[in-house]
């Protein structure tokens, strides 16, 4: 027997007036007109019904309801002869069609504009203001990073332009930056390669413009056409220019990059810059927080100060010159920076002081040199040099750069053991590429999965002086299935790219698949440190700063975030455009850079002396000391014992254990 179904009658209802809408204007006009007169006529006739002053008559009663019902629909309701009602109705028609059009003009007009500025269609009308061009999750950093900086004035702005719809990236930003303060974040819709739509941004008024990185293959070419499009946006260059700060990710395209920004842009290649950092952390264990402390606004930073009292003096009289600050180098007239100077270089009279402080306005003037304890000084040889395993797990496009710094730092001798899946370019040409290089180490490569604890079981993980972890990407698996596929027969599961499909999920791109991995090998890397009550040297690489968090790492563990490294990079170059010079100079082997030596090596262990001593004692080595970091609070946070610009006229002691940040010559 069939099923009876019934409909309920809201169902019924909703269905007739859907089917009524449907039949247009002329209909749906007629169907108010009649639904009105339903509700307006009967509802005056008793209203005249009901009045007791009422028309004794019929017909006065029913011109009554005629006066109501003419006054009720705005159609005047005069009486008089047939003639002269019709044309009072007509009159009162037509100024009713002309005030309805007038209203519609209006409302459309109002709607259009509002429509326009929800798409982010409208220009910016600022000066003095920092443009970001493109999205990904770098934006985040970067807003954050500069609603700090702008933290102590009175009024900046912010506008961010990208192919996304306004509203959506407002909405994102507020979520996950917060509370902007005295920044306005202004966003507008526009494609970064077009010249007409950039100038929704205002990049000619501008005292900073931020191009960032797409994340996938082709975005590095994206930003090099960005860089184009900006160059015709504002042909003509002016005084005070806005200073242009991209990233490009592939060493590759770095040069190409640098051509397109013109010689007053800066370029950041993300590759180079984290494969440098990499090694330099995995040789100085705690390096990165450093380097996180110095970079992020919200802690201390670099800053140029004028060096009033220090003209015709000595850098290495500088150096005791500041209680809470740390000078660093030099600024020269020309733009140029000398790091770490010689201790008796003269500070010229345009010369300023490059200085590690807490604002732009801490860098205070206060003689130490009466603190400096000559008793405490030690003079420690320099260390043997000495071979070492070092055992890199994965592979990508960074690991030949990786392998090039290291061999610029190690001691003759020194091996290094690669593994990662076969199919990544290390067990192929990309192997032959990078062990032709190197002079003082010796490479050699295994296959193998770093998220198969059976291989890690083999390589005896314990044994190594340093390992480090790179991200390793597996092709996911509808890849293969995609390239003997039709784009027309994709499964509706496959992450294209094209209209029908959408864009591909942020956790199906390469680096995200990465970072996956790169967690799962941590795990286990953890358990075997665990089972070998070791505690294992580990650098680890990430792309973003939500995986850190999640990392089963030990607390203060040394972890690369490309990301949000680039990120705290471009917004210091874009407030201080000297500092390009300055990282460009850190980042490289040859240069200056931060070490975390032996406090033992400087001052008396177990002794309590002024942080100045150490500073005098670093000075005599032709150092700069900054800092330091304890062996006993390296696991608490949030410092992990690192303490950067301490009080020099404050007591410390240290252990044999502790470290001293210092910069010196590489």
């Amino acid at each position: 027997m069939a099923q009876q179904h019934t409909t309920s009658l809201r169902l019924r209802l909703r269905y007739r007036f859907d089917h009524l809408v449907s039949g247009g204007t002329t209909v749906l006009i007629g169907w108010l007109a009649l639904a009105c007169l339903v509700v307006v006529v009967p509802a005056s006739m008793v209203l005249v019904w009901s009045d007791r002053a009422a028309p004794a008559t019929l017909s006065g009663r029913l011109t009554a309801v005629w006066i109501s019902v003419g006054q009720t629909l705005k159609i005047g309701g005069a009486v008089g002869s047939p003639l002269y009602v019709l044309a009072s109705v007509s009159l009162a028609l037509v100024a009713l069609l002309f005030v309805s059009t007038l209203v519609s003009l209006i409302t459309t007009g109002i709607n259009r504009r509002i429509m326009s500025l929800r798409l982010g269609h409208s220009t910016v009308v600022e000066t003095r203001h920092t443009v970001v061009l493109g999205w990904s999750d770098q934006v985040f950093p970067v807003i954050g990073e500069l609603v700090a900086a702008h933290a102590n004035q009175g009024r900046s702005a912010i506008a961010v332009l990208a192919p996304r719809d306004k509203v959506w990236m407002e909405g994102e930003i507020a979520t996950r930056v917060g509370d902007t303060g005295r920044t306005r974040i202004v966003c507008r819709n526009g494609s970064t390669t077009d010249p007409s739509e950039l100038r929704r941004v205002s990049p000619r008024t501008a005292k900073a413009v931020l191009v960032l990185p797409p994340v996938g293959d082709t975005g590095d070419a994206q930003v090099v056409k960005t860089l184009l499009a900006l160059d015709a946006a504002v042909p003509e260059p002016r005084e005070g220019e806005a200073v242009v700060v991209a990233a490009v990710r592939d060493a590759r395209n770095h040069v190409t990059a640098k051509l397109a920004a013109g010689p007053t842009g800066h370029v950041l290649c993300v590759d180079d810059i984290v494969a440098r950092l990499l090694v330099q952390t995995a040789r100085q264990p705690g390096l990165s927080l450093v380097y996180s402390e110095l970079l992020d606004f919200a802690g201390d930073e670099f800053y140029p100060v004028t060096a009033e009292g220090l003209v015709g003096r000595t850098f290495g009289e500088a150096l005791l010159s500041f209680a809470t600050s740390s000078a660093v180098g030099l600024l020269h007239a020309d733009g140029s920076v000398t790091l770490n100077p010689d201790p008796g270089a003269e500070i010229g009279p345009v010369d300023r002081l490059i200085v590690i402080t807490q604002d732009d306005d801490t860098a205070v003037r206060a003689d130490v040199t009466a603190h400096v304890d000559e008793a405490a000084i030690v003079t420690a040889g320099p260390a043997a040099a000495r071979a070492e395993r070092l055992l890199l797990l994965g592979w990508n496009r960074r690991a030949p750069l990786v392998i090039e710094q290291l061999d610029q730092y190690v001691s003759p001798g020194t091996t290094l053991d690669v593994v990662a899946l076969d199919g990544q370019g290390a067990l192929r040409g990309g192997a032959r590429g990078v062990t032709d290089a190197p002079a003082r180490l010796e490479v050699s490569f295994r296959e193998g999965d770093i998220t198969d604890p059976r291989t890690l079981a083999k390589l005896d993980v314990t044994s190594y002086d340093s390992v480090i972890v790179i991200g390793e990407a597996e092709p996911p698996p509808w890849a293969a299935a995609a390239t003997a596929t039709p784009a027309a027969s994709l499964p509706a599961t496959a992450p294209a790219s094209d209209p029908v499909y959408g864009a591909p999920d942020a956790s199906e791109h390469p680096e995200a698949r990465a970072d996956d991995r790169t967690l799962v090998a941590l795990l286990h890397l953890r358990a075997i440190g665990e089972a070998a009550q070791r505690e294992l040297a580990l650098t680890t690489e990430m792309a973003d700063d939500g995986n850190r968090l999640l990392a089963p790492a030990r607390e203060g563990a040394d972890f690369i975030v490309s990301g949000r490294l680039i990120s705290l990079l471009m917004t210091q170059i874009s407030e201080s455009p000297y500092l390009a010079a300055v990282f460009e100079e850190l980042f490289t082997a040859e240069g200056h850079e931060f070490h975390l030596k032996p406090a033992a090596d400087y001052v008396r262990a177990g002794s309590e002396t002024p942080f100045a001593t150490a500073v005098e004692s670093a000075r005599r080595r032709g150092e700069c000391a900054v800092g330091y970091r304890l062996r006993a609070r390296s696991v608490t946070g949030p410092d992990y014992g690192v303490r950067i610009n301490p009080d020099k006229r404050q007591p410390v002691r240290f252990s044999a254990q502790d470290w001293l940040i210092v910069l010196a010559e590489s």
